[in-house]
C-alpha cells in the first residue's frame, strides 16, 4: 500500500523535445497525487518541465500543474518555427544523410556561429515561457525547491540555480545549445546548456534535499548498438556520449561513497557524504523510445512525436507507480551504478 504523501525528490534529465517523455512521467505523477515533492534537480528539457509543474502547482496544486505543463507543452509544439532550425547548417546536416565530398564537421563548424546565423538570437522558447510560467510566484511562493543545471561558457563548470534564483533567464540559460542560441548572460558570467555540466545534479540533491527518495527520469539512452557509421549516427552517438557523461560522474561519485561506507576507513565519512550514500534512488527510463528516432528529433517538436512519447512516459510510470510507489520512504528499487556503469560489476566478481 502507498504511503500517503511520501516525500520524494525528482531528477529531470534534459533531451530538447524529447522531454515530452517526462511530462507525460510528470502528468502521471501528478495524477497520482501520492507524493510529496522536496526539490526537483532539472537541466535543459527538464528545467522546462519543472518550472511548468511548479507553476501550475503554486497557482493551484496537481490539477493546475498538469494543466500548466500541457499548455507549455501545446505552444512549444505550435510556435516553434518548423524551419528555423534548418538555418543552421550542423543542424541541417542531422535531417539527411551527408553525400560523398559534402564539407568536413569542421568546415560545416566554421559557419554555424548563432552570433552569424542568429543575430537577433530569436529564440521562441523566451516569449511562451514568460507568458506561461509565473516565474516570480515559484520564486517567492513554491514549496518545491530548485536545482536547475547551466554551464559556465567559460570555464565549464556546473552552476545550480535556486528556487529564490529562478527568472526567465535561468531556464533559458539551462537549455542553451551554443551551436543554436547566444549564451544567456546572468549576473557577469555567461551560460550553455545545463547538459554539459549536469544531467541533471544528483550528489547536490542526495546531500542537501530534505527527501531521502529521488526518482530519476532519463530521456537518453544509455548505451547504444551498433556502432555508428553513417555521419548522423556518429553525430548522434557523439551527443549522447557527451550529455550522459555528468549524469555517469555523479554516480561513479555515489558508488565510491557507498564503498568507502563499507569499509574500514566508515568512519571517516563526513556527515554530508553519508546522506549521499544512503539515498535511496529509483528510475524512469525513456530509451526504450528516444533511442530509435533521429537525432533531429530533439531539435523538431512535432505533434505526432511528442504525443507518442507522452503516451510512453505515462504508461512507464504507471508501470513504476505500481510496481514500485510502495517502495518511497523504505528501500531504493535501482541500483544506479549497476544499471548505467557495467564497470561496477568488476569489483563483485572478484569478491564473489
Amino acid at each position: 500500500m502507498i504511503a500517503s504523501k511520501s516525500k520524494m525528490n525528482l531528477a529531470l534529465q534534459g533531451g530538447g523535445a524529447h522531454g515530452a517523455f517526462t511530462w507525460g512521467v510528470l502528468d502521471r505523477l501528478l495524477a497520482a497525487d501520492c507524493f510529496r515533492f522536496d526539490t526537483v534537480s532539472a537541466t535543459s528539457a527538464g528545467a522546462v518541465n519543472a518550472v511548468a509543474m511548479l507553476s501550475g502547482l503554486v497557482s493551484g496544486g496537481p490539477a493546475a500543474a498538469r494543466q500548466s505543463l500541457r499548455q507549455v507543452w501545446d505552444a512549444i509544439i505550435t510556435s516553434a518555427p518548423p524551419d528555423f532550425n534548418m538555418l543552421n547548417p550542423l543542424l541541417a546536416s542531422l535531417g539527411k544523410i551527408e553525400p560523398f565530398g559534402a564539407p568536413s564537421m569542421a568546415q560545416i563548424a566554421g559557419l554555424v556561429s548563432p552570433y552569424t546565423f542568429n543575430p537577433f538570437d530569436f529564440n521562441p522558447l523566451r516569449k511562451l515561457l514568460t507568458e506561461l510560467i509565473d516565474f516570480d510566484g515559484i520564486a517567492r511562493h513554491g514549496k518545491v525547491e530548485l536545482l536547475i543545471a547551466a554551464t559556465d561558457a567559460s570555464t565549464g563548470h556546473a552552476r545550480l540555480f535556486t528556487r529564490h534564483e529562478l527568472t526567465v533567464d535561468v531556464v533559458l540559460a539551462s537549455a542553451c545549445l551554443p551551436m543554436l542560441y547566444r549564451a544567456v548572460k546572468i549576473g557577469e558570467n555567461s551560460y550553455w546548456d545545463g547538459g554539459f555540466s549536469a544531467n541533471p545534479d544528483l550528489v547536490t540533491l542526495a546531500r542537501d534535499s530534505r527527501a531521502h527518495d529521488t526518482l530519476v527520469v532519463l530521456l537518453t539512452p544509455a548505451t547504444r548498438d551498433p556502432v555508428p557509421t553513417q555521419s548522423v549516427d556518429i553525430l548522434s552517438q557523439i551527443n549522447r556520449i557527451t550529455f550522459n557523461q555528468p549524469l555517469l560522474r555523479d554516480v561513479r561519485e555515489i558508488l565510491s561513497i557507498r564503498q568507502a561506507m563499507a569499509g574500514p576507513q566508515s568512519i571517516l565519512v563526513s556527515r554530508e557524504r553519508k546522506r549521499v550514500a544512503q539515498h535511496r534512488f529509483h528510475l524512469i527510463e525513456a530509451g526504450h523510445y528516444t533511442g530509435t528516432l533521429p537525432e533531429i528529433s530533439r531539435l523538431r517538436p512535432d505533434r505526432a512525436t511528442t504525443d507518442k512519447l507522452f503516451e510512453a512516459g505515462a504508461h512507464e510510470t504507471e508501470t513504476w507507480l505500481a510496481r514500485h510507489a510502495a517502495c518511497v520512504g523504505i528501500r531504493e528499487t535501482v541500483d544506479l551504478a549497476m544499471r548505467l556503469l557495467p564497470e561496477s560489476l568488476a569489483p563483485l566478481a572478484e569478491k564473489g
